[in-house]
């Protein structure tokens, strides 16, 4: 059964996972903060992180919510969803204009990361707004894969940006 009642341990684990990581690249950008801004793409890689991870919050917030109608529900997920996969693609389309020639590697990676962690997001939203308590698993897979993008970019601005 997919009733939301039941994604209470599922939510509470994912939104403390999100806000440490979210502490983390915190930390990762204050640590090297003269690096990241040596970077014109790095600025905004960081706020998409962050952005990323945050969203994976609220959204966690939003399954705790109890009594709440499943349309209501639907929709706040959906909008953060949303919010997140437009606010990161306007990032990276900003970022690669910073940038003449970057790796493919560089932007071919952060491209794939917001379809695989805002889509199920957006999708699994509309579908609990639409009766529909299934999206849920849509969101779960969403969720995951933020908290992996997170771990990603905290390993690419504690680690890899001293390389």
């Amino acid at each position: 059964m997919s009733e939301p009642a039941n994604w209470s341990d599922f939510f509470v684990a994912s939104m403390g996972a999100a806000a440490a990581l979210s502490g983390l690249v915190a930390v990762a950008i204050s640590i090297n903060l003269n690096h990241i801004l040596k970077h014109k793409h790095l600025p905004s890689r960081a706020g998409e992180a962050l952005l990323i991870l945050v969203g994976a919050m609220l959204i966690s917030g939003v399954g705790l919510i109890p009594h709440q109608p499943s349309y209501l529900r639907g929709a706040e997920i959906g909008a953060i969803g949303v919010f997140v996969l437009v606010m990161s693609i306007v990032s990276q389309i900003s970022s690669l204009r910073t940038l003449k020639n970057p790796p493919l590697k560089w932007w071919l990676t952060r491209a794939l990361t917001t379809p695989f962690t805002a889509l199920p997001i957006a999708v699994g939203g509309i579908m609990v707004a639409a009766g529909n308590e299934a999206g849920l698993y849509w969101v779960a897979i969403g969720v995951l894969a933020s908290l992996a993008a997170g771990v990603q970019a905290t390993w690419i601005l504690l680690v890899e940006i001293l390389r």
